[in-house]
């Protein structure tokens, strides 16, 4: 591959921080209210978190395996890891700055983030009691100067890194480690407060306050704390022992993550040089290991739960409303005559498990099939299943144990499943079954009749409130015989020609990427013929797959049109001289999460759209079972193009993806376009049209 060639891609993982920056553009727009702004610093942090751990601790095993990977701009993975600190660390400052400037809004709502210097009296004697009955239970300092080596420091957890001395005597110093117990203890606690104020302090500074008491034997007078925390390699390395289950292979791996190599080390820049050489020694960090300087607060990923009713604004999020369709009759009923399109967090996520309730109870159901990916903590999607079962249907779960950070869960759900009498799938073998499907079968008169749904998102209640998705619930029979033959082969992958015979659906492996590439072309074709105008829309939350960028280069160059709505990583430059066409390309970051995928290729004026699970990467296409499902009825195939549409004329929330990741705003003269309300408003004006002339 040529150099030239190399140079029209833009780096994974420098794409991926450009969509973190927006993130973090969100947290410092001042039209934002105030508790999402804080918010916005959590996920901030918490994708930085899981972007280390995954991303770059992969980067890290490239470099000490000195593999020779294809890189983007033939950079070897250490210049990618370089390049990545010297962004990350702008990205810290800018952090900062944004923070400090929230800190004095906080302020003037009278809501008051408090240190232990801050405490009047009555607040100091809460802070000795809560710190008494509460965290000292829970809490065992760590002398550390005299051990030979650290003990496993805990991935995702903050460390208070303490020095005390005696005033007389400052170069004979002491240190020990506080793991800040925040799996236990919430690390807001909130104080007495003058009416009208609200006063919080962080748990650690709860620690902090104490340290007197809980170092009082050793006789010291003076104490420094500061917060760091390690970033771990999450990676978990499943060996090849045919003689070990997945599950046992699984709960090794999990153990063996909490042992991981460091890969990031993020502290306090005020921290004592002596403490922080210690540390860096101990971990056997050196300055090319992702050091981070940072302030006095880290994990802000809990800065997602900061306080809610501390504020004086109310929340705006609009509540989901219930699709027209499904307003007075059941789901099962309905979709028997008519697709059903529910795009959360919009439309009420219910009917999905209404659907399932339906089913558990119905005496016609035999069986029901479904893919679990993430499941939310207190699951409905399972309680109905586990009716299903004590109901005397065949339930069949897909349970992807191997869905990176939700491993335990799953294998918790897993038992769960297993004991009450559920049939719980564990995937193939180096390949995850990410496909959001559902097939129900029931009897009539001997008459098989199927039913379910196809989905673009997880079957998680609570991230439905917040993901923007679709669900297709539907009885088509073509869909549905498809459905049925990907459980075919998830069941016994051998039978790699059930996907080949899939007659609507467009299954991964194999056989996504081809048609991709066909679709593409017919477009290409109409182009040239220029007797037809040749477009393509294309929404997803990332497009890395380099094969897939190089067709829509060529379609360009043809003078296909050609929009992208891409939430995060986007490889593809959208502007050189030699395309015919420069291509559109938005992202939308705004206060739900854009999740969906939906695909239209005009062709010819006869669009073909598609809802998917897939996102255009290497590992959606090629190594997982994703399904693609086309929109067979006209009416949904209109509303996803006029919700696309809506998106394509955001000029508030979205930002123009370029060739130089600016991140720049759109901004039009025209009516402003928020298209997250638009598009509430929208399906709720055809929700109350519907209902108005009775055509639910």
């Amino acid at each position: 591959m040529s150099k030239a060639h190399k140079q029209k891609i833009i780096g994974r993982d420098i794409s991926w921080l450009s969509f973190n920056a927006r993130v973090l553009q969100e947290a410092a727009d001042s039209t934002v209210p105030l508790r999402e702004r804080i918010r916005f610093l959590g996920i901030f942090s918490n994708n930085m978190d899981e972007f280390y751990r995954v991303r770059v601790a992969t980067l890290k095993r490239m470099v000490q395996l000195r593999e020779k990977m294809v890189m983007p701009l033939e950079q070897g993975p250490q210049k990618v890891i370089d390049e990545i600190q010297t962004i990350v660390l702008n990205q810290q400052v800018e952090f900062s700055r944004i923070w400090e400037g929230l800190i004095k809004e906080l302020n003037q709502q009278n809501i008051f983030l408090d240190t232990e210097k801050d405490l009047d009296p009555a607040q100091q004697e809460f802070v000795r009691k809560y710190y008494d009955e509460e965290v000292s239970p829970n809490i065992i300092p760590l002398m550390i100067e005299n051990i030979p080596s650290l003990p496993n420091l805990r991935d995702k957890s903050i460390y208070l890194a303490v020095v005390m001395w005696k005033s007389y005597d400052l170069l004979k110093r002491k240190y020990a480690l506080i793991e800040v117990p925040d799996r236990f203890l919430s690390r807001f606690i909130r104080l007495p407060s003058p009416a009208g104020q609200h006063h919080i302090i962080l748990l650690e500074d709860v620690i902090r306050f104490n340290l007197p008491d809980i170092f009082s034997y050793f006789g010291y007078d003076q104490y420094k704390a500061h917060v760091f925390k390690v970033t771990r390699d999450a990676e978990i390395d499943i060996d090849n022992d045919i003689s070990t289950s997945l599950i046992q292979k699984l709960e090794k791996g999990i153990r063996n993550r909490k042992k991981g190599k460091p890969v990031r080390f993020v502290y306090d820049r005020e921290m004592d040089p002596g403490m922080l050489e210690y540390l860096i020694r101990k971990l056997n960090l050196t300055k090319r290991d992702n050091l981070i300087p940072g302030g006095r607060i880290h994990n802000f990923r809990h800065f997602m739960d900061f306080p809610e009713d501390v504020f004086k604004e109310k929340k705006h999020r609009k509540r989901p409303f219930d699709h027209p369709l499904l307003t007075d009759k059941r789901v099962t009923d309905v979709i028997q005559d008519k697709d059903v399109l529910l795009s959360v967090p919009y439309h009420s996520f219910n009917p999905v498990i209404d659907l399932l309730r339906e089913a558990a109870m119905d005496p016609d159901v035999v069986s029901i099939k479904i893919t679990c990916y993430r499941l939310a903590q207190q699951s409905r999607i399972i309680n109905a299943l586990v009716n299903a079962v004590r109901n005397g249907k065949q339930v069949t779960v897909m349970l992807e144990l191997t869905a990176r950070f939700d491993e335990e869960a799953n294998l918790e759900w897993r038992e769960r499943l297993e004991e009450e009498g559920v049939k719980v799938q564990l995937g193939i073998q180096n390949m995850k079954v990410h496909a959001k499907i559902c097939v129900i079968r029931k009897k009539v008169k001997d008459r098989d009749i199927l039913y379910g749904f196809v989905g673009t998102g997880n079957l998680n209640e609570k991230t439905a409130k917040v993901y923007a998705d679709h669900f297709l619930l539907t009885s088509n029979p073509r869909i549905m015989a498809d459905v049925n033959r990907v459980f075919g082969f998830i069941n016994n992958p051998k039978n790699g020609f059930l996907l080949k015979e899939c007659t609507a659906l467009i299954p991964s492996p194999w056989y996504a990427r081809k048609e991709l590439l066909r679709l593409i072309d017919n477009e290409i074709r109409y182009a040239r013929k220029k007797k037809n105008r040749a477009s393509i829309i294309l929404k997803m939350n990332s497009l890395s797959d380099e094969l897939l960028i190089m067709k829509l280069y060529e379609a360009a160059k043809a003078g296909v049109e050609i929009k992208l709505i891409i939430r995060g990583i986007c490889c593809m430059m959208t502007s050189n001289t030699k395309l015919e066409r420069h291509v559109t390309a938005i992202s939308i970051v705004d206060e739900y999460l854009e999740h969906a995928r939906v695909w239209v290729f005009r062709n010819k004026g006869r669009e073909k759209v598609f809802i998917s699970s897939a996102d255009w990467m290497v590992r959606n296409l090629d190594h997982r079972v994703e399904v693609t499902c086309p929109v067979l009825d006209e009416s949904i195939k209109k509303e996803l193009m006029d919700i696309l549409d809506i998106q394509l004329h955001d000029n508030v929330k979205a930002r123009w993806l370029d060739n130089e990741l600016s991140n720049k705003y759109v901004r039009t003269l025209k009516k402003k376009v928020r298209s997250q309300v638009e598009i509430y408003n929208y399906l709720y004006k055809k929700s109350l049209t519907a209902i108005e002339t009775g055509s639910h």
